[in-house]
């Protein structure tokens, strides 16, 4: 009767190392078969976008829905942004002496990643969320089926004029934010010290360079091409009823997060080659 739990035990955590095994080996495989539809998805857009007809107006409508909707959003980020990094960043260079620094040092942390990433993160829970809810919502009262029906390519008309629209709005929307996040930064420097507007601006000029400004503004075509993607991904293939409206537009937010992070990486080493 003693021998008995220690072969219980024993034949316990062989079922428990089993059991982790088999939920290792099918995550990875769930994780490789998502990997394997979102890039048929990916090749199917880039098959339907050469293709006529094209969706000008819609792309027109989802620009203004994407772009302009988002302006108020970005611009009290952008301006919010400036203004306590400025602030934050004063003391420390007042104690080495190097103030004089400071609409350079912000103009250059600005413009290189905090603008672009900042922004493309505020992209992606306004308009990510609202894509992937969007989709998934037209998918589980069966108005894509319907459109399919009716001789509507689904993916030209909604997935495509999405992404177009994200791909293109984004790089503005970061520029706005950076110019309004300078604008901030004088606010800030200006709380308590008095700079000249004019000469504010020369010295954040005086600094700034091509290789600071193109590769930033290059990186955010890319944020919004797969801020749109993923968020599209989701929506369309919500199939959990009701409750997968919410998981769509959850896991958009959260994947497209993380894939910022990882294109912003990239871009910083690729970038490092050339400087």
């Amino acid at each position: 009767m003693s021998g008995n739990p220690k072969i219980s035990e024993k034949n316990n955590s062989k079922k428990t190392i089993s059991f982790s095994e088999n939920d290792y080996l099918k995550s990875l495989k769930v994780f490789f078969e998502e990997v394997t539809l979102i890039s048929r998805f990916t090749i199917r857009f880039f098959k339907e976008v050469v293709k006529p007809p094209y969706e000008f107006n819609e792309v027109a409508k989802q620009s203004y829905l994407i772009g302009y909707k988002s302006f108020p959003l970005v611009a009290i980020t952008g301006f919010i942004m400036g203004l306590v990094l400025t602030i934050q960043s004063r003391p420390t260079l007042a104690q080495f002496g190097a103030e004089s620094w400071l609409p350079a040092m912000v103009a250059v942390s600005i413009i290189r990643e905090i603008g672009p990433v900042i922004t493309a993160l505020i992209f992606a829970g306004k308009v990510g969320s609202g894509i992937g809810a969007e989709l998934a919502s037209m998918k589980v009262t069966e108005q894509i089926d319907a459109m399919e029906v009716s001789g509507i390519n689904p993916i030209k008309y909604l997935v495509v004029t999405r992404i177009m629209a994200a791909t293109l709005m984004l790089p503005i929307l970061v520029i706005v934010a950076d110019v309004i996040s300078l604008y901030g930064a004088y606010i800030g420097v200006n709380l308590k010290g008095d700079v000249n507007f004019h000469l504010f601006f020369v010295k954040v000029f005086e600094k700034l360079t091509f290789m600071d400004v193109f590769p930033a503004l290059i990186k955010t075509f890319f944020f919004g091409f797969i801020i749109a993607l993923i968020s599209c991904y989701k929506g369309y293939n919500s199939n959990k009823g009701t409750v997968g409206v919410g998981e769509s537009a959850n896991a958009a937010v959260v994947y497209a997060s993380l894939m910022i992070f990882i294109i912003d990486m990239i871009a910083v080493q690729v970038t490092s080659l050339f400087i």
